[in-house]
């Protein structure tokens, strides 16, 4: 364990150390509460608030980092698509050493392949208007979040007539991975905590009728420390009364309905589809792909990658970390044959992933 205090170590200190002891003074039994989101993880663990909660308290992490969570198969497809002399493959930086079943994107780019990192998938776009002669492909993933940029890759491509450019879809949405987590024989948890940038685009109004069905209360909150011990509060204070409900402690940033124009403009684009989570396996209508009319900048069937066998490491247990079954310590190869220098799967390798997070501050 860690040895200095947490409280000095972020702004705010005070006003947490008051919340921590509110936590303390309302928590009467057991509750396991579960993040769904990879930087809230980052937050919780770097500012040690897990180790700062009552022993009442459990905090378990969900699959809401985005490079984890993409397949296998899908980094495979990306690997394949890099190879070719025809291709330039664009990616945020993250994703580059994602291991796929035998290699990553940056060993492609050591080998002479035209993989570049952006920092916007408009960039990729002008990438494509200024090389007309190769195909530009853009690794669309992430959550709801990362759609309105994609969206308007996709949507500035065809007003530009580009026949260069394409997307590598591997979204994934928060509501349905919940419910399958909540639906699960082997599911612990009884408290969530909603990511504050995920419902600033898509609101809350999705969640309601999934606490109902499962009787578990859900917080929707920030990633500062105290945005993050406010949240645990509010959910702790709903499970010791008994109340099922979606509360919004994180107002200053996110409503019920959500960013409507963005929300449209996604459904114009990205319908939605069943989609392979990495570790997890595949949660039915989780996913967005592209719409027919927008079928000419898939790049899985541009590039015809659908067949795909890939072969995940047997030692990686990142999905059952997702699901809050385990914690990183748990797994016998962390910190050994998987760190971040030598990740064999993605929660080890991602900015956000759980593992990475436990490494790094010495969990």
């Amino acid at each position: 364990m860690n040895t200095f205090d947490f409280t000095q170590s972020f702004r705010d200190a005070d006003l947490v150390r008051g919340v921590m002891e509110e936590i303390r003074r309302t928590v009467t039994r057991p509750w396991v509460l579960m993040e769904i989101c990879g930087g809230q993880t980052h937050s919780i663990v770097r500012h040690g608030l897990d180790q700062l909660l009552p022993p009442e308290i459990e905090l378990v992490h969900g699959p809401g980092c985005p490079v984890c969570v993409t397949p296998l198969e899908q980094i495979d497809r990306a690997l394949a698509i890099a190879s070719r002399p025809d291709v330039i493959f664009t990616s945020y930086g993250d994703m580059l050493r994602v291991p796929g079943s035998n290699r990553d994107l940056f060993s492609i780019r050591a080998q002479g392949g035209d993989v570049r990192v952006v920092y916007s998938p408009l960039d990729a776009v002008k990438i494509a208007r200024e090389n007309p002669h190769k195909q530009v492909v853009f690794f669309a993933i992430g959550f709801e979040t990362t759609a309105p940029p994609n969206v308007m890759a996709v949507r500035q491509a065809k007003a530009l007539g580009l026949k260069n450019f394409s997307v590598l879809v591997s979204h994934v949405r928060v509501p349905p991975a919940i419910r399958a987590i909540l639906g699960s024989p082997s599911n612990r948890v009884q408290g969530f905590l909603l990511a504050g940038h995920v419902c600033s685009i898509m609101g809350y109004w999705e969640y309601p009728p999934l606490a109902e069905q499962y009787r578990v209360p859900m917080v929707v909150t920030g990633f500062e420390p105290l945005d993050l011990a406010n949240g645990i509060l509010k959910v702790i204070q709903l499970l010791e009364a008994g109340q099922v409900e979606v509360a919004n402690a994180y107002s200053r940033l996110v409503t019920f309905e959500g960013n409507r124009p963005a929300q449209q403009m996604i459904s114009e684009v990205f319908m939605d589809c069943d989609r392979a989570w990495r570790g997890i396996g595949v949660i039915p209508q989780s996913g967005w792909r592209l719409r027919p009319e927008y079928a000419k900048f898939d790049a899985e069937e541009r590039f015809d990658v659908a067949e795909i066998a890939p072969k995940e490491s047997p030692l990686c247990i990142a999905g059952q970390i997702m699901q809050g079954m385990k914690k990183p310590h748990d797994c016998p190869a962390f910190g050994t044959l998987c760190t971040p220098e030598h990740p064999l799967g993605a929660t080890m390798v991602s900015s956000e992933g759980a593992c990475a997070a436990y490494y790094k501050y010495g969990r």
